[in-house]
């Protein structure tokens, strides 16, 4: 939803400054807002969350009782505490999403979602990360997926960049091609 991607770049950004420079550990705080965010998400949790007879340290207290075992740095604390003043919670996926991509800018890394019309054994995949790497510049992190409908080739999506060679991106090309 683009209101809350609006909404969740000045805390995501805040929070990445803020663990860069105490030299916290990036990927432990992707992975903390990453539960937080699954928990947050819960239909349980959204209506207790937003059950008006709870007070903000109630609403704390329940986050941090469902995440019980995650180590919760002051960075992740501070977070939650504004978040629930402004009442922003339900901004917390996109706010764990854009810290992950600032993370994995910062780390030279790019998501890649892969999806093919037949499954890739884990050398295709290999193969077409090593040929797409040198083309981004950035180390590719695949995620595979199967979409029958593709007909056959596949279909790469990294970050704004589409690469789509599947047969029926090329029918759809045909078609238009014939119809203009």
């Amino acid at each position: 939803m683009a209101e809350y991607s609006t909404i969740a770049r000045p805390y995501a950004t805040a929070l990445f400054d803020a663990v860069l420079a105490s030299s916290g550990n990036l990927q432990s705080t992707a992975e903390v807002l990453y539960s937080m965010a699954q928990v947050i998400e819960m239909d349980d949790m959204r209506q207790a969350l937003s059950d008006p007879r709870f007070n903000d340290e109630q609403r704390e207290d329940l986050i941090k009782d469902a995440l019980e075992g995650v180590n919760l740095d002051q960075h992740v604390l501070n977070l939650l505490s504004i978040l629930i003043a402004n009442d922003r919670l339900l901004a917390m996926p996109e706010i764990a999403s854009q810290f992950q991509r600032f993370k994995d800018k910062s780390q030279g890394i790019a998501q890649a979602e892969i999806v093919s019309a037949f499954p890739l054994s884990d050398e295709q995949v290999t193969e077409l990360v090593g040929l797409l790497e040198p083309k981004f510049n950035l180390k590719l992190q695949p995620h595979v997926s199967v979409d029958n409908s593709l007909i056959g080739g596949v279909r790469v999506v990294v970050g704004d960049y589409v690469l789509d060679t599947s047969v029926r991106a090329q029918l759809n090309r045909m078609r238009d091609a014939l119809v203009a």
